[in-house]
């Protein structure tokens, strides 16, 4: 069945349509990752976003049930050039066309995703919409620039109750504004004992539930969308270590005082460079963000930049220095992606150590 790819500047693709009949709208936006198509579909971050894939082949390895990032996916569409109709993986359970239609999740394939990614990337990222070649295409595109993107990606994604992963290590409140199951799993595996608060709690709220550290994982959307968590972020800032990813990152610096902008097309595969200013060695990381930390407003904080993305020298970390608090633009929990930026979460909980034995110090001083 044929459909159609209408782009707000008025480009028409025309493909073949497998997941889902809905027709849906979104921001498009590209990830050049060659595999971790599961993880993209399922990461909350894509909120409200057609994804178009730079790799030519998709769905070569079917669908498993372990390498999901989140229960529901958010994500508005997906475009690629060729998806396998029969994929070869032992562990695979469902095709990419069996999923998608699972999820109501349209996809068009059969186009170039050259030149769809050259578009986005000379005129940044566009509104465009998935439809059936039914649609009227002068319509769709006097919707689509009339349209106006929602603003609260958080509040769909995040979770509405707060729940417990239990451990008996650290306990760590982590604030979900769109957490990928990978930042989780981590602090799992790590034996902390956490607790999943939804994106609004107050500062009260977690210092109540006496952390030993707090996380701020990544989400979809612009950071300035989620006015309570920046204040919350204000309230527990030199009272608990703090680490946060993605969107958790640029919360921090808004918090802190910095300003955050849209980027043209955003960052978004498994393959980013990002050096780190003190030790000067490059990782490479996956990410996945449409804005970024404003350089020169960082000049009036009282945060260092850590990191630096080697593409295009955007802020890619920053710690406090006053306060035991960091973030990172990137995701080192590797979901999909590289593993070299893991050890951040064994910094953060040897941080926790760090603050805990100061305190224990200034206890005995005390005593003595």
């Amino acid at each position: 069945m044929k459909k159609q790819l209408i782009l707000e500047d008025g480009t028409i693709f025309i493909g073949e349509g497998f997941g889902s009949d809905a027709n849906k709208t979104g921001e498009v936006v590209f990830n050049t990752g060659m595999t971790g198509y599961q993880e993209i579909l399922s990461d909350p971050s894509y909120c409200g976003q057609i994804v178009t894939l730079t790799y030519p082949l998709i769905g070569n390895y079917g669908i498993n049930r372990d390498d999901f990032e989140s229960i529901s996916p958010a994500i508005s569409g997906l475009v690629v050039k060729e998806a396998a109709e029969f994929p070869s993986n032992w562990r695979s359970e469902l095709s990419l066309d069996q999923f998608l239609k699972l999820k109501n999740i349209p996809g068009i394939a059969g186009i170039d995703t050259r030149k769809l990614t050259r578009i986005i990337r000379k005129y940044g990222t566009l509104k465009g919409a998935i439809c059936s070649m039914n649609e009227d295409a002068d319509e769709i595109l006097e919707r689509l620039r009339a349209l106006q993107l929602r603003n609260d990606q958080v509040k769909q994604v995040s979770t509405k109750t707060p729940y417990p992963s239990p451990g008996r290590g650290k306990r760590i409140v982590l604030v979900d504004f769109g957490m990928k199951h990978g930042i989780l799993r981590e602090l799992n595996k790590r034996d902390c004992d956490v607790v999943v608060v939804p994106y609004h709690t107050t500062a009260e709220e977690i210092l109540n539930l006496s952390p030993d550290g707090v996380m701020l994982s990544n989400g979809p959307g612009d950071p300035k969308d989620v006015p309570e968590a920046i204040e919350m972020i204000r309230g527990i800032l030199g009272k608990v270590p703090l680490f946060g990813i993605c969107l958790g990152h640029q919360l921090f610096a808004l918090a802190s005082g910095a300003n955050t902008v849209k980027m043209k097309f955003g960052h978004r595969g498994s393959n980013h460079p990002v050096k780190d200013l003190k030790t000067g060695k490059v990782a490479l990381t996956s990410q996945n963000h449409g804005y970024t930390v404003e350089k020169e407003s960082i000049k009036e904080t009282r945060l260092e930049v850590t990191h630096i993305a080697l593409n295009d020298g955007t802020i890619e970390g920053l710690k406090h220095l006053d306060f035991p608090a960091f973030t990172v633009q990137y995701h080192p929990e590797a979901s999909p992606g590289p593993e070299d930026a893991n050890n951040l979460f064994d910094k953060f909980l040897q941080m926790i150590e760090m603050e805990k034995g100061e305190g224990e110090k200034l206890c005995q001083s005390v005593q003595i």
